[in-house]
């Protein structure tokens, strides 16, 4: 979701903070820790340059120091967005980034707040921490949430249509926390904890007066998912922002208990597989290919629970769809998207992608139907330390979807 927020924010803001920082202190705090690599930019432009350039300054910048003397980086960073699922957004973000130990052998840790008010009256408040301990030895996730999210739902299973649009509003708190130990080389494993807790559910119900598969599968006023989970990860990426090559798996499995408060015993199984190649081998030209199955093996998850388009942890599946568009037990997603540079300096890039997601028939639970996805965008460099672009792409579905989907950073 923090991802999803930037447009109006690519003009000066985004600019406005980086350059806040010294360029030494940005290149220790954005592109060593999280790659452990030294990323070449004496030729490469970013906004952070476009921002200067527009300062006129006459001086060059002072000696870092910054670097040396400060342990905390800060940034407040207003702006403006956009979604489908949205329509316009006014943003208040916040980012702290440091490290637990050495640099040479730590990757940075960071802790990012929001707050998200949308033309559609739906508040979010989401607090993200990813922590690293000395030598990357232990990492800590933890993603908590908070919404008032009146959105559209369109039924249950691969056939559903825009027709059958259904409004339902409600409140939800997400607290997920995972914590993973180094086992060996790039291979993680760990356990945490899953609770998702939705209140105040309220649905319009169907405009045909049918009843809706919302009413139809059970929806409650409230419901509780709540259990342990147990996550193994590979990842040898050495920039999870901007891959240039590597492999990235994570299998996550949920039993939500009733034990441990949950409405219902019910599991969910997510396994998520990327792949990065330079094509042609000497560039920096990326075709990344990105597979996310998110599975329901035994249960009935709460229908605000079960997966859906656009509601994978970064709300990036489906682009040329609305968030929610599809909803089932199961979901079965591919992407594969071609990236490129434009200019040589590497300010301006490009991309195109195409897609295609599946969702299992209800109450059947089979697969008969395929929905496609294709489109392009644009990428604007933010930082070329930490090698972050801006992401501004147009896709398109069937059925007349298309829309406008927006990152900073890489959609995978």
């Amino acid at each position: 979701m923090l991802r999803k927020w930037v447009l109006i924010w690519f003009l000066v803001p985004v600019a406005g903070v980086f350059a806040q920082t010294s360029p030494g202190a940005l290149h220790k705090m954005l592109s060593r820790p999280s790659q452990n690599q030294a990323i070449d930019t004496a030729d490469q432009r970013d906004l952070v340059d476009v921002f200067r350039s527009l300062r006129r300054r006459d001086k060059e910048t002072p000696p870092d120091t910054a670097a040396s003397t400060s342990k905390y980086h800060f940034s407040i960073v207003p702006g403006a967005g956009y979604t489908l699922s949205t329509g316009f957004a006014v943003v208040v973000a916040g980012n702290v980034g440091f490290y637990t130990s050495d640099p040479a052998n730590t990757n940075v840790s960071s802790v990012t707040g929001q707050v998200v008010y949308t033309q559609k009256n739906q508040l979010t408040v989401p607090i993200l921490a990813n922590i690293w301990t000395r030598d990357n030895k232990y990492n800590v996730f933890i993603d908590w949430r908070y919404y008032s999210y009146p959105q559209d739902t369109y039924g249950l299973g691969g056939h559903s249509s825009l027709d059958n649009a259904d409004n339902i509003d409600y409140n939800h708190i997400r607290i997920h926390q995972i914590l993973l130990r180094k086992v060996y080389s790039f291979l993680y494993a760990g356990a945490g904890y899953f609770l998702d807790y939705h209140w105040n559910i309220e649905e319009d119900g169907n405009e045909n007066g049918q009843p809706s598969d919302a009413y139809k599968y059970g929806l409650p006023r409230k419901t509780i998912s709540s259990g342990p989970v147990i996550n193994v990860l590979y990842d040898n990426r050495k920039n999870s922002i901007n891959p240039l090559g590597g492999f990235y798996g994570s299998v996550l499995y949920r039993p939500n208990v009733t034990w441990m408060g949950s409405d219902e015993n019910w599991q969910s199984l997510t396994i998520d597989v990327r792949k990065y190649v330079r094509f042609p081998a000497f560039t920096n030209n990326i075709l990344a290919f990105w597979s996310y199955n998110w599975l329901t093996p035994s249960g009935n998850p709460p229908y605000l629970d079960l997966p859906s388009t656009g509601w994978d942890s970064y709300n990036n599946t489906g682009r040329g769809y609305i968030q929610g568009r599809f909803r089932s037990k199961n979901m079965l997603y591919l992407e594969t998207e071609y990236r490129f540079g434009v200019t040589r300096n590497g300010l301006f890039g490009g991309v195109v992608f195409v897609n295609a997601q599946s969702f299992s028939n209800y109450p059947q639970n089979n697969f008969d139907k395929i929905w496609p996805g294709f489109g392009a965008g644009v990428r604007i460099k933010a930082n070329k330390h930490s090698n972050t672009n801006i992401a501004i792409d147009y896709g398109f579905g069937i059925d007349g979807s298309r829309g406008f989907f927006v990152n900073l950073g890489e959609v995978f």
